[in-house]
C-alpha cells in the first residue's frame, strides 16, 4: 500500500511542479518553452505509469501462468 501512495505523490509533484514552470514562462512570454516544459512532463509521468502497469502485468503473468 506504502508504494502505491508513494507513486501517487511523485505523479502528484511532478504535476505541480510542470504546472508552476507553465505558468512561469507564459507570463515572462516564453510560451513554445512553457509547451516543451508541458510536454516533457507529460512523456516522464507516461513513463512512470507504463512501468506501473508493465509490473501489473507481470504480476497477472506469473499468477495465471504459475511462473515465479
Amino acid at each position: 500500500m506504502g508504494l502505491d501512495v508513494d507513486i501517487i505523490f511523485r505523479i502528484a509533484g511532478v504535476g505541480i511542479v510542470v504546472a508552476f514552470l507553465h505558468t512561469i514562462l507564459e507570463q515572462v512570454g516564453k510560451k513554445e518553452y512553457a509547451q516543451w516544459v508541458t510536454l516533457f512532463g507529460f512523456i516522464y509521468i507516461l513513463f512512470m505509469v507504463a512501468s506501473i502497469v508493465d509490473d501489473l502485468f507481470q504480476k497477472l503473468k506469473s499468477v495465471f501462468l504459475f511462473q515465479g
